[in-house]
């Protein structure tokens, strides 16, 4: 290679894109009540009586843990952006502890938290079978499991470990066709897509993984070499989306070998089996984007969206994580800018051409966030007003003095296509006031009842989430 992956024409230039205020609120909430049911505990979350703000204002939309609060909302906007401080950069990875006695995740007023399933080694990303089963990856295992129903007492009735094995670092799952009588599962394993024929009820793979299409794999997390593909399909099923990550943090990709097909969204034309047309071929759907961890469409639009986790080492407050939706051809800017046509000071001067084409992301989360996985809610179980918007999980990372992170978030998405730039704390409380880490948000997906199920890699837990406030 001589020169970088060709680029499409279309994005926006900083002069075209509105900017809006910061605007950071937070609503106190208390646990109020504890719910002792088969051995297991629930969090039912409820508002004070004045419901008064039980969080101090930032000084800037960049905070840590220690302002997390179910319900507060925060916006950061290209204007609030700091200078780099690559001098800044510190290493401060998570120090992971057992959870510990009477910690439990906090929501909004109005949820219920409950134990779904534990004792998961490495559960990863979650999706919703057409029947209402969950399909876990456990990325370090190298195995696909099955969980079915929930009990009076919020836990699995059903829990089939070993659903699928010999997978390597299998992440991503997408059911195909759509519909309600799926034949094949697929698995976005970090060098490659498989497929598993799949039926409505299968708690054992009926045969062998079928390899579909070769993807750049493996790296180790830290600095880069991201090992994670994430798979959508069009909502037509034509084509398929694999996301793959950027092997380093921020290397030049200029006749760079080792970058070839990452830090893009790749996308894969299908045959009317679901079979790649050329699998050795890909189309890249959109580039620059350094670690798209989580891929989904939006029911409505047919759009696809991404959550992205940005770059380290310029400083406690650069590069924000984002979510946004993925323009065809789109140029998002890594590893020459970020966030519209900020250039990296890693490689000042390197092409001029391509600043005003950088699109700048919808949601702008904290910068080390670490977004994950992210859906849509398409439930019927939470209020009216949550239908149709985004939870992503935060999973939290090591490039920050005080961590952030750790959460799931919420994006409104106010009943339209797009979001206004906003985001808010949903799912909180894995932090401990000294700092130690004991809950990590992996993946995210609504349960046909409508509950959101959340998996959890430092407990190696599934956390289910359910609203058990009043109608509206």
């Amino acid at each position: 290679m001589t020169e970088h992956r060709a680029r499409g024409p279309r994005g926006y230039s900083l002069s075209t894109r509105l900017v809006h205020a910061i605007r950071l609120t937070a609503r106190r909430f208390v646990l109020c009540a504890s719910v002792a049911a088969a051995g297991t505990c629930a969090w039912i979350c409820a508002l004070d009586a004045h419901g008064e703000t039980g969080a101090r204002p930032a000084a800037t939309p960049f905070f840590d843990y220690r302002l997390e609060r179910p319900g507060a909302s925060h916006k950061i906007t290209v204007r609030d952006l700091p200078p780099p401080r690559e001098a800044e950069s510190v290493d401060n990875g998570p120090k992971l502890v057992p959870r510990p006695a009477g910690a439990w995740p906090g929501a909004p007023a109005g949820f219920r938290v409950d134990f779904y399933a534990g004792g998961l080694p490495n559960p990863r990303l979650i999706r919703t079978a057409p029947n209402g089963d969950f399909v876990v990856a456990e990325s370090s295992t190298g195995e696909v499991s099955i969980f079915r129903g929930v009990g009076p007492d919020g836990r699995a009735l059903v829990s089939q470990r070993h659903f699928a094995r010999g997978l390597n670092k299998p992440f991503g799952l997408a059911f195909y066709p759509a519909g309600s009588e799926p034949r094949w599962l697929y698995v976005g394993n970090t060098d490659g897509v498989v497929r598993i024929p799949y039926r409505n009820g299968d708690l054992l793979a009926r045969g062998p993984a079928q390899r579909l299409a070769d993807l750049p794999g493996g790296g180790l997390l830290r600095g880069g070499g991201h090992w994670s593909r994430d798979l959508a399909f069009s909502p037509d099923g034509k084509t398929l989306y694999v996301s793959v990550g950027s092997r380093s943090n921020v290397d030049d990709t200029d006749g760079n070998a080792a970058e070839y097909r990452r830090a893009d969204i790749l996308a894969f034309d299908l045959d009317g089996d679901g079979v790649p047309r050329d699998a050795g071929n890909p189309r890249v759907h959109a580039s620059g984007i350094r670690n798209a961890v989580g891929i989904a469409v939006h029911p409505a639009s047919g759009e696809l969206w991404a959550s992205v986790n940005e770059r380290d080492k310029l400083g406690d407050d650069l590069v924000p994580d984002y979510i946004t939706h993925v323009e065809p051809g789109g140029f998002y800017g890594w590893p020459w800018f970020y966030i519209g046509g900020h250039q990296d000071p890693r490689h000042p001067g390197k092409h001029p051409e391509l600043a005003s084409k950088v699109i700048v992301p919808d949601v702008l989360l904290q910068p080390h966030d670490a977004s994950l996985e992210m859906t849509f809610y398409d439930g019927a179980q939470f209020p009216p007003e949550y239908r149709g918007d985004i939870f992503a999980a935060e999973h939290g990372s090591w490039n920050r003095k005080a961590r952030c992170g750790y959460e799931v978030v919420r994006v409104p998405m106010h009943g339209g296509p797009r979001s206004s730039g906003e985001y808010e704390d949903f799912l909180t409380g894995f932090v401990t006031a000294s700092g130690e880490v004991w809950g990590r948000p992996v993946g995210v997906a609504v349960a046909k009842d409508g509950a959101l199920m959340v998996t959890d890699d430092a407990t190696n837990v599934i956390w289910r989430v359910s609203w058990v406030g009043k109608a509206k």
